[in-house]
């Protein structure tokens, strides 16, 4: 099987990427933060030739992974949650190997959770709007590039799955609004961010302990990612 699993970050794919290494086939993509960065992204990845071994442009499968904030209490940091959509796979080729049942059943014996994502423009970065969010919504995690990959691949009838690891908790803010220390791609500016810690120096315990829970994530999103892309 070909499959393309999309990052938004370079640190959400990092442990993952010698685990790809060893799949043939298998073609991580970081497609940046948000809609607009992932839709021009995953277009790109889907037009080179088929002829590139190392990225195929039909693949038989797209994941959409990396971190998402959980807006359901029930679940904790590192629970890997997953949604796909039955209707979507339907419409994939007949010669495609992906079957609704067949996914779900292997995504959850690798330990991902059956959930509903959100997709967001922003960083859901306090309690309140994560509880804002729950209670709009009822998803029972946000993200903010998944909806963009799913309807490219819905176009193509590629069959498309989130695949997503919670890396901070609905009860939970974050020790910056990283909203307002982003560049106008999304990604983050470092001098905004250096600033913001120079103003609150007693964040940096916080923002190291985040990295600590993140780094983690991460890591757990790939250990489930291996056993999903594994025969």
């Amino acid at each position: 099987m070909s499959i393309i699993i999309c990052f938004a970050l370079k640190e959400e794919a990092a442990p993952f990427h010698k685990i790809a290494a060893k799949h043939p086939g298998v073609v991580p993509v970081i497609v940046g933060i948000g809609r607009a960065n992932a839709e021009s992204s995953i277009r790109r990845a889907l037009t080179i030739p088929t002829n590139s071994s190392n990225h195929p442009a039909s693949p038989d499968l797209v994941i959409t992974c990396g971190f998402a904030g959980g807006l359901n209490p029930k679940y904790q940091l590192g629970d890997v949650l997953f949604e796909l959509f039955p209707t979507e796979l339907a419409t994939s080729p007949i010669s495609s190997p992906i079957l609704p049942a067949d996914l779900t059943a292997k995504l959850m014996t690798a330990g991902a959770q059956a959930a509903t994502f959100f997709c967001a423009d922003r960083i859901a970065t306090t309690v309140a709007e994560k509880q804002a969010l729950r209670a709009a919504t009822g998803a029972d995690a946000v993200e903010m590039e998944s909806a963009a990959i799913h309807a490219v691949c819905r176009e193509r009838s590629i069959p498309c799955v989130t695949v997503r690891v919670i890396s901070d908790t609905a009860g939970e803010n974050l020790p910056l609004d990283f909203n307002v220390l982003a560049k106008p791609d999304r990604s983050l500016d470092f001098q905004k961010l250096f600033w913001a810690i120079a103003k609150a120096p007693w964040k940096i315990s916080a923002l190291l302990a985040l990295q600590k829970k993140t780094t983690s994530a991460a890591q757990q999103l790939a250990t489930v990612l291996e056993k999903v892309i594994s025969p």
